[in-house]
């Protein structure tokens, strides 16, 4: 199919559509490898303006539904009384939750909209870099970008919609359609969990050969090797290799590029909500006049009443969706800066059910909003994009380590991890390590993933306490008491129904 040049510009500025927005191909095929528009580039300013896209499409696969609908899916959040039913079904993962929820359907067709664009630039820019070998590096690293940008997508696709990874089963079992090419007349198959993995490893070894020469830099806006590393070790730790998942987590973790755990209060209000710490692998643009990613604003929806200047919060108050369990903040001991920092309990008055409480309600405040991208003084919790932060890297190794046997290393990098953040130290047994992914990444859009490759459900939300009596959240057995074992279906979510009428050749997943 000939695309217009000019479109594919346009696209890549909002997103082309997703992947089965026009009528489809009649042959079934795991991997799309038709002819597409391979002279989409025809000079450098096209180059750039669709490098450019990409980043917009790599910044819009963050925060907001892409990494808030699996964290209140799991056990770190309860519903308040006031939530409005966001997030309602996937939080209470009972009957009311389907092929039809928008939350899931979104996750899909953001994916699938970023990766079509991907893969308009990865496969043009090989053509112009053969037709203009001046401009050869310059394509190669945007090869390597999108590639690297690919990677990223499907790594969020197939922790998703399919079975963690099994070596025993992945060659089997069903993930996602694998598309390699812009095609409007393709009706995929699923590929199997392996083949996906497979193509994440491909595109990674590609972006590693490309970006080998771009370091490290603290906070840097473009892709560099330690970010293709950090991918690395996400891919390893998940594939179960735990020998490469130690060496690559260990390479980001011994970067020149000097990134640091915030270890103080300083640091961590620099880092968390001045987005100007040591910890990004990764940080991406974000100004006052463009809206940028999405926003994890369901855990504090600020607003501000001139009637409240008297209470904490000098008239800003809160009026969240979700509340932070009683599970998660019992984990922390007091002294914790996570604990200190990402948490507050009378800073900010809470208005829920009706009723104002300047205290005794502690909110989740790691996403409370960078002050310079608001323009009113009241948080908007718009913050700069984190793809990657060290802390990340420090689990990793540990739970690498861990499970080839080298307790002793895991330790040490469990041990680095817990002393900066001034919590105590302890041995490096699986639930220490599991317990501190819990703590470190929490809100970051990973609990679903580590749940599922750790073979663990959940069982209850333990509420703070009095919450439940005093009618602040929602209770019941799909509530503060849900349970969601390990071989629960819900685990793996459903190919969303429109994807399923429209193409006849997609199977739907299990319970669905």
């Amino acid at each position: 199919m000939k695309i217009n040049n000019k479109y594919i510009l346009f696209a890549f500025g909002l997103g082309l559509a997703t992947l089965t927005s026009c009528n489809l191909d009649e042959t079934p095929t795991t991997s799309i490898e038709i002819e597409s528009d391979s002279t989409a580039i025809k000079s450098v300013l096209d180059l750039k303006s669709m490098t450019n896209g990409t980043y917009q499409s790599f910044r819009s696969t963050f925060y907001g539904d892409i990494s808030q609908v699996e964290e209140v899916m799991c056990d770190g959040f309860n519903a308040t009384a006031d939530f409005g039913n966001n997030y309602g079904p996937v939080h209470r993962m009972d009957v009311s939750y389907t092929a039809s929820d928008y939350d899931t359907q979104s996750m899909w067709s953001s994916f699938y909209t970023a990766i079509k664009d991907y893969n308009v630039l990865i496969n043009s820019s090989n053509v112009f870099a053969q037709n203009n070998p001046t401009y050869k590096v310059q394509a190669a690293t945007a090869n390597g970008e999108a590639r690297f940008f690919r990677a990223y997508s499907y790594l969020q696709l197939v922790r998703h919609f399919a079975k963690a990874y099994n070596p025993n089963t992945a060659a089997t079992d069903l993930a996602v359609p694998l598309v390699l090419r812009y095609d409007q007349n393709a009706k995929p198959t699923r590929a199997s969990v392996k083949v996906i993995y497979d193509q994440i490893k491909t595109d990674l070894d590609s972006a590693s050969k490309d970006l080998a020469n771009v370091p490290g830099k603290i906070g840097s806006t473009t892709v560099t090797i330690d970010a293709v590393n950090m991918m690395f070790a996400r891919y390893y730790l998940d594939t179960k290799d735990y020998n490469n998942a130690a060496i690559y987590a260990l390479k980001v973790i011994n970067s020149k590029a000097g990134y640091e755990i915030s270890s103080n209060e300083t640091d961590m209000v620099s880092e968390y909500t001045n987005d100007n710490g040591k910890e990004p692998i990764m940080q991406l643009p974000a100004t006052l006049t463009e809206n940028g990613s999405g926003t994890n604003s369901t855990y504090t929806k600020c607003d501000f009443n001139k009637n409240l200047t008297k209470y904490p919060g000098a008239g800003i108050y809160q009026e969240p969706y979700f509340l932070p369990s009683k599970k998660l903040i019992s984990q922390y001991e007091d002294k914790d800066l996570r604990l200190t920092q990402w948490f507050q309990n009378g800073s900010y008055t809470v208005y829920l059910a009706g009723s104002l409480f300047p205290s005794g309600i502690t909110t989740f405040v790691k996403y409370l909003g960078n002050p310079d991208l608001n323009s009113d003084g009241t948080p908007n919790a718009r913050q700069h994009v984190k793809p990657f932060l060290i802390g990340e890297a420090y689990l990793i190794l540990a739970e690498a380590d861990f499970y080839k046997g080298s307790t002793g290393d895991a330790k040490i990098y469990l041990n680095a991890l817990q002393t900066a953040r001034n919590t105590t130290t302890t041995e490096a047994t699986e639930d220490a390590i599991q317990t501190e992914w819990f703590k470190e990444t929490v809100g970051e859009g990973l609990r679903m993933s580590c749940l599922k490759r750790w073979g663990k459900g959940f069982s209850g939300r333990e509420a703070q306490d009095g919450l439940e009596e005093e009618g602040i959240i929602q209770s019941g057995d799909s509530y503060e008491k849900k349970e969601l074992k390990a071989n629960d279906n819900h685990w793996v979510w459903p190919i969303p129904s429109y994807e399923i009428r429209v193409n006849p050749n997609l199977v739907q997943n299990p319970g669905f």
